[in-house]
């Protein structure tokens, strides 16, 4: 069923009875030619690509829950291509360039919104690092504009100018970022990845990977034995879990992120904002709840939530920031379990396993890279070789020292 301005009023006119299932419940079949583990934004854009790009459809992606359960429900919608180094700049210069005609591919409205993404900056340094970044954006392809004290306090006049701690010296404006709706970024993928054949199995736990020769042979669920002679594991968080499977011990950490929403406001931020001097980001959601948050919880966790002292400390740089917002009531908070690397920076690769490929370690990134990673991964899984723009998301670059530290903190996973 395709979606439309017609279609969508006539059903409301109607009760709403004629709308069909938006994809399939099949039960997994015995064999595939390819099996994506993980049920997430990454995993059903991998699938998709897959089916679009490759003509790829014997496909099965595994979910352990319902589609959409892990972190792409889990985050703060952000969508940016604001990156500095080489091999990640190109990357979600190419992710945001995809995401401006998802909706269009898809036909489902993700509520992508370019906005416009604000980094502050609060000191002298601040400002000619960010001038640096604004630079290589510009050079990539991407938009940059550097603002003023004033520039800044005429685009976010409730801001606290004043504060002598953490004076607002100006703001990088990256005009093309912005925010979309997570869980309708799940739902459009699932319903394109559906219409094209691929299965979508849901509440299907995978418990071993199948090897023989150094060749991956399929996998074990909770549903049965699937046989396929390609496995792409994109599991976030869990990377590391269904890794060790296969025998392999990836250079990853799963940490706890935080997020927030208070009641529905009256419109009052238009943008996304970033605060430069603590790790503080917040945006507004369209029912009007104000969607923030901050740094990690600091010590590995599979657990889906966080503890009290960062909820303090996201509270207070909120505050530090814009006063106001200490009127506002949290209603709930949540956790996403981040899958971080040494370098900040993510694993788009084959695996020493023939046949077995990772998406993995993708930190704060995970939202914002979802259409570029399944892209990624599935030019890789298709020909064997990497995608030109995820080309340094190499496995192989934590033995050899060719790192892509984005932050500039060193190899030290819960640093970025």
């Amino acid at each position: 069923m395709r979606y439309s301005g017609f279609r969508v009023i006539a059903q409301g006119l109607f009760g709403n009875t004629g709308w069909k299932p938006a994809w399939r419940d099949p039960a997994p079949k015995a064999e595939y030619d390819a099996v994506i583990i993980g049920g997430g934004g990454h995993g059903l854009s991998t699938a998709y690509y897959l089916a679009k790009n490759h003509g790829l459809t014997n496909i099965a992606v595994l979910e352990k829950g319902y589609l959409g359960s892990g972190n792409i429900g889990r985050n703060t919608t952000i969508v940016r291509a604001n990156y500095f180094l080489p091999g990640n700049s190109e990357f979600y210069s190419h992710s945001l360039k995809l995401w401006e005609g998802l909706e269009a591919d898809l036909n489902y409205n993700v509520m992508h919104s370019q906005r416009g993404l604000i980094n502050l900056f609060h000191s002298d340094g601040q400002r000619d690092a960010f001038a640096r970044r604004g630079n290589a954006m510009i050079n990539q392809g991407d938009d940059a504009v550097l603002l003023d004290r004033e520039g800044v306090r005429e685009l976010l006049p409730y801001l606290d100018f004043d504060n002598t701690r953490f004076p607002i010296y100006g703001g990088l404006l990256h005009p093309r970022g912005g925010t979309a709706r997570h869980d309708a970024v799940a739902w459009g993928y699932a319903r394109a990845v559906d219409r094209r054949g691929v299965d979508l199995i849901q509440n299907c736990e995978v418990t071993g990977i199948d090897i023989e020769n150094g060749r991956v042979t399929g996998v074990q669920t909770t549903r049965g034995a699937i046989r396929a002679r390609k496995v792409g594991m994109v599991v976030a968080g869990r990377s590391g879990q269904v890794a060790a499977m296969a025998g392999l011990r990836l250079p990853i950490e799963s940490h706890i992120l935080q997020a927030f929403v208070t009641e529905g406001l009256k419109p009052v931020i238009d943008h996304v904002i970033s605060f430069g001097m603590g790790h503080f980001y917040i945006s507004q959601s369209d029912k009007g709840g104000l969607v923030f948050g901050g740094d990690l919880d600091f010590y590995a966790s599979y657990a889906s939530r966080g503890n009290l002292p960062m909820v303090e400390h996201v509270m207070e740089a909120g505050m530090t920031l814009m006063p106001m917002i200490g009127r506002a009531r949290v209603l709930r908070s949540w956790g996403g379990i981040m899958d971080m690397t040494p370098d900040g920076s993510p694993i788009i690769d084959r695996t020493p396993v023939d046949g077995l490929f990772i998406d993995a370690g993708w930190n704060y990134g995970g939202f914002k890279a979802v259409p570029a990673s399944g892209y990624c991964m599935a030019h890789l899984m298709a020909t064997g070789e990497s995608h030109p723009v995820a080309a340094r998301f190499r496995l192989n670059r934590f033995a050899t020292g060719h790192l892509l530290d984005e932050e500039g903190t060193g190899s030290q996973h819960n640093l970025h």
